[in-house]
């Protein structure tokens, strides 16, 4: 019986095969996982109904599960609409619960086009495909080593 809050099967089969520096994208409802995903990654599709599952909910339960060691969300072109609000509120959501969970990790943004090539890595193993409405809540997380 697994210890960790993470029980869906086919995310825990792709993550204990998962070494360091592969890569975990926590998708929004509005990213296109069908066509931006590394070469080898597989897609889960946790998008049950609009707002159901949310990037925040993921990643709670991952960080039961994984260490990681590096966290980007998509970062905000300047000439789109949304880059005049600000940061997206969902980024405070993240900190926090990587603030209780998460060693002190601090998501740093990459700039929209490079999200989408580092996603595209070979390293990529992973997408796990939400119905979270929020803007601009994609998350790469990056797998860290166990020390202990």
């Amino acid at each position: 019986m697994l210890k960790h809050t993470l029980i869906h099967p086919e995310i825990n089969e792709i993550l204990a095969r998962a070494g360091h520096h592969g890569r975990i994208l926590i998708a929004d409802g509005n990213y296109p996982a069908s066509t931006k995903k590394g070469p080898s990654a597989r897609v889960v599709c946790l998008n049950l109904a609009p707002g159901l599952v949310t990037v925040a909910q993921v990643l709670e339960v991952l960080l039961s599960a994984v260490v990681v060691d590096e966290v980007h969300t998509m970062g905000i072109p300047e000439d789109d609409p949304y880059a005049r609000l600000g940061e997206p509120p969902v980024w405070e959501e993240f900190r926090g619960i990587l603030r209780r969970k998460g060693g002190g990790l601090i998501p740093t943004p990459i700039p929209k086009w490079e999200f989408y090539k580092a996603v595209e890595s070979p390293d990529h193993v992973l997408t796990v495909q939400t119905g979270d409405q929020a803007l601009w809540a994609n998350l790469l997380l990056s797998i860290g080593c166990r020390t202990h």
